[in-house]
């Protein structure tokens, strides 16, 4: 190979590769990668080239980075304002969230989402999907996190759901409210079905926002049944909606942690319609099995989806954090090891192919959901976004949380975070 001119090389690389592709490289050959104009160049054993600076990765973990799935970037950091989720319930947290909004500025709004989009960059997050509500008149969590999609441009890709906090036919604005979000920018319509105040409203509710990503041509992220009610079924009326309208790849259903008390008889029967409609799905493993099951005395239900089976059946997965430090869960730092570990365990997802599977959730199977597309993954002539890991396997990631080592975002080194020295002392 001729030399190559560069701006930064990595040198002697572990490729992460999802567990479903094709293996380019052995899983024991370490490559170099090169970076020039912002695009990986070139992805090679021993590299030859002339470049400005040079990583040694040491057969370390490279990867692309972490997409965050879900996540209320409007709340983030408001943990204890005006006053703690004492019961740790979904419904407490959302009776807090909407004395606290009521304070809400576009400048608060942007400091906290600002401050808390840099801890997940240090954590290698550099594409986030943040929903933001749209249920209040001045839409000022909206305004808010549409200013910050500009602001950190350059470093974070960042998506903006139009969620309807309070429903969108919990009061007579609010479906006017969602249209002018769209025509604002928002990047994908939210909803909150199970939320609505009539079963009826609620499937009416899934069809409007199918009608809106159509009429604006935008993604669809809806909250859909999280709630331990086993009668609880938009999920079907979401899977419906896609295999009449053709969307599929499109259509996120977060959280579905009904879908784990259905009785089997209707999961199975569900999960061959959710074969058909093709959709996404996203589960808050550390978020799910904090607010479900509150009411259950023993056995309790773990709350989360059925993360394991929907793999099984061919479903794109991904995970999220949906919280940090807000009045639904008053912990979270953004590192998506964390929500991967927590995966693991809830799921019961501990075999190798799990567990790998579960950090492609986090990675390959985050930027389905996002649908990123050509815009993601370690691949010659793609963007140079990728992370280096103090792991020499995603087993080892996560069984260590491992240190995010080097972010790289847009070809250049973002953030650099040496591992902690431990020293005994005698």
């Amino acid at each position: 190979m001729s030399e190559v001119s560069a701006t930064l090389v990595l040198r002697r690389c572990r490729l992460s590769r999802p567990s479903t592709a094709q293996q380019e490289f052995a899983q024991s050959e370490l490559v170099d990668i090169a970076i020039a104009d912002r695009q990986i160049i070139a992805i090679a054993p021993n590299l030859p080239m002339a470049g400005l600076t040079e990583l040694n990765v040491d057969g370390r973990l490279v990867s692309a980075p972490f997409v965050e799935s879900h996540i209320h970037l409007d709340s983030a950091l408001t943990a204890g304002e005006p006053r703690w989720n004492e019961s740790g319930t979904l419904f407490e947290g959302i009776d807090i969230w909407r004395d606290r909004k009521a304070s809400l500025t576009v400048e608060d709004v942007k400091a906290r989402a600002i401050k808390a989009l840099r801890q997940q960059a240090s954590y290698g997050v550099l594409f986030v999907r943040s929903h933001a509500d749209v249920s209040e008149r001045s839409l000022t969590a909206l305004k808010g996190l549409l200013a910050v999609r500009e602001a950190v441009k350059d470093w974070m890709t960042l998506q903006v759901v139009a969620f309807p906090q309070d429903g969108l036919y919990g009061h007579e604005k609010n479906e006017a409210l969602m249209e002018e979000s769209l025509r604002l920018g928002a990047d994908a319509v939210g909803g909150i079905p199970h939320y609505e105040l009539t079963r009826e409203d609620g499937v009416r509710s899934v069809h409007k926002i199918f009608e809106l990503a159509q009429k604006y041509d935008r993604l669809v992220d809806v909250h859909c049944d999280e709630i331990d009610d086993p009668q609880s079924r938009f999920l079907e009326v979401m899977a419906g909606c896609c295999i009449r309208s053709g969307m599929s790849a499109e259509v996120t259903a977060s959280h579905t942690t009904a879908f784990g008390s259905y009785n089997d008889a209707y999961a199975l029967k569900l999960m061959g319609i959710l074969r058909r409609g093709k959709l996404n799905f996203i589960a808050n493993p550390l978020i799910n099995i904090t607010l479900q099951g509150r009411t259950d005395t023993y056995p309790k239900r773990r709350g989360v989806t059925r993360v394991k089976e929907l793999w099984h059946n061919g479903l794109n997965v991904s995970l999220g954090h949906d919280c940090i430090q807000d009045p639904w869960y008053s912990l979270g730092t953004g590192n998506l090891l964390s929500v991967v570990e927590m995966a693991v365990h809830v799921c019961q997802m501990t075999g190798q192919a799990e567990m790998a599977a579960c950090f492609d959730m986090v990675t390959m199977g985050g930027a389905r959901t996002l649908n990123l597309r050509d815009g993601y993954g370690i691949e010659v002539g793609r963007p140079a976004n990728l992370v280096v890991l103090e792991a020499e396997s995603r087993y080892e990631a996560i069984l260590r949380r491992a240190t995010v080592r080097y972010v790289i975002s847009r070809g250049r080194v973002l953030v650099e975070t040496a591992p902690p020295v431990t020293r005994w002392v005698e």
